[in-house]
């Protein structure tokens, strides 16, 4: 499997998810700076790193959902390839309009810092194989805009369509029906807030976010 990530000014979580994807492919990543306008050849899955893009000038991933790499982006995911967003990349992806609601400031204004419960939603996806239906996992968060918004009838497409991939088994940050994870229609693409390389070694003190990765490897 050939996997790229996306470089904007303010990533800070590129190098984690490099690793976590060369941990799981035994293949280095792409690292794709914000300015190229087109992807390498052959990638099968592109990640969209956490962090602060641009700064979070204007809007949580307002900016960076305009560089020109996320038309190549757009571009290879409506042709198939994965594509995982991870929190502020989850805020990238609903910019691009790859995925739909926005993501808010938290519940409280306040940035949360800390492992979370999640429940798993869907276990049918490519992303998401790995796990049982309604399986428990432990993965970190750390954000201040993490708050999932949509309207109510967005909301019941999304539930009715198996579309919600992971939610929040417990108060987080005030999203909408705790909804931590969202895919798009054809299923390869999903935004989460929560960052499951920084629990996929048993150095990180468990693997429920290796999971997600080798669940990809295995599609």
């Amino acid at each position: 499997m050939n996997t790229a990530v996306i470089v904007f000014p303010g990533s800070n979580c590129d190098r984690d998810l490099a690793v976590a994807f060369e941990q799981a492919t035994g293949k280095k990543p792409h690292m794709v700076w914000h300015r190229e306008t087109e992807l390498p050849d052959g990638i099968d899955l592109i990640g969209v790193p956490g962090g602060f893009s641009y700064g979070d000038y204007l809007r949580s991933g307002a900016m960076a959902a305009q560089s020109p790499v996320m038309r190549a982006v757009s571009d290879a995911a409506a042709k198939g390839t994965y594509v995982l967003g991870i929190c502020n990349g989850f805020q990238v992806l609903t910019e691009t309009g790859l995925l739909p609601g926005a993501l808010m400031r938290n519940a409280g204004i306040q940035f949360v810092c800390r492992d979370v419960k999640l429940t798993v939603a869907n276990s049918q996806s490519a992303f998401t194989s790995q796990y049982q239906a309604d399986e428990e996992i432990l993965i970190p968060v750390a954000h201040h805009d993490g708050n999932y918004f949509a309207d109510a009838a967005t909301l019941d497409r999304l539930e009715g369509e198996g579309r919600v991939a992971f939610r929040y088994a417990e108060e987080v940050n005030g999203s909408a029906r705790n909804i931590a994870g969202v895919l798009n229609e054809g299923g390869n693409v999903l935004g989460m807030m929560p960052h499951p390389e920084r629990m996929s070694e048993a150095a990180h003190g468990g693997l429920d976010g290796k999971k997600l990765f080798d669940a990809l490897v295995s599609a």
